[in-house]
């Protein structure tokens, strides 16, 4: 049985790589691609639904978490919301520890990095397919840990999913029209969110921001 798969990321490169690595195996296809969430969305109806005898538009969608517009969480959530069956596996440059934990939550059935081993990815969308979760030892060990100590956690994780991808636009040099525009939303908007940010964080500016998220892995210094 061949595993239907539709691949969301703004870069084209990326989207080839990940499309030539998925090809290789007999087992996958790719049946489109999209670059944003609008091109998924049209992309979708024209592929079909869930209840037109095909199945719907695909077994698995791989998903960028760093979108323009609405981001790959909230994506995941538009997606949860309209009750889908297509399982979403995470493709992210993002460290499992910044935001696969958020993604499973939001309703990804699995999180893979894009730096690791392609061979990774293939072995996630066949898991995926088969309604499993699947998550790296790394994830596995952080879903303990959770478990664990529900109540601990560093202040970044209590922002909300706009939030903390206003917060890594900054620090990552971002001016607040960039991000307005990047985000589809108004500069008021984004200032509003930064300054949420600020607040939760109990930081000053946008310098003592960018610190934070250099000392806490959410970019790279």
């Amino acid at each position: 049985m061949t595993t239907r798969v539709i691949l969301c990321d703004d870069h084209a490169l990326i989207r080839r790589g990940i499309r030539d690595t998925l090809s290789d195996a007999a087992d996958i296809q790719v049946v489109g691609e999209a670059a944003d969430y609008g091109e998924l969305r049209a992309l979708m109806r024209s592929l079909g639904s869930a209840d037109d005898g095909k199945g719907g538009p695909c077994d698995v969608l791989v998903l960028d978490i760093n979108l323009p517009g609405r981001s790959g969480l909230d994506v995941l959530h538009a997606l949860k919301d309209e009750g889908t069956t297509v399982k979403v596996l995470i493709v992210s440059m993002y460290p499992e520890d910044q935001y696969a934990i958020r993604a499973l939550r939001a309703g990804a059935h699995g999180y893979v990095n894009k730096g690791g081993d392609p061979q990774l990815l293939v072995q996630a969308v066949r898991t995926v397919a088969q309604g499993r979760k699947y998550v790296t030892p790394e994830i596995a060990q952080m879903l303990v840990e959770n478990l664990n100590t529900p109540a601990a956690g560093q202040p970044h994780e209590k922002l909300s999913d706009r939030e903390l991808q206003t917060l890594v636009m900054i620090a990552s040099g971002k001016r607040l029209s960039d991000i307005a525009t990047d985000l589809v939303l108004s500069p008021k908007t984004v200032s509003v969110y930064r300054a949420r940010v600020l607040e939760k964080l109990q930081l000053a500016n946008n310098s003592e921001l960018t610190v934070y998220a250099i000392r806490n892995g959410l970019v790279g210094s």
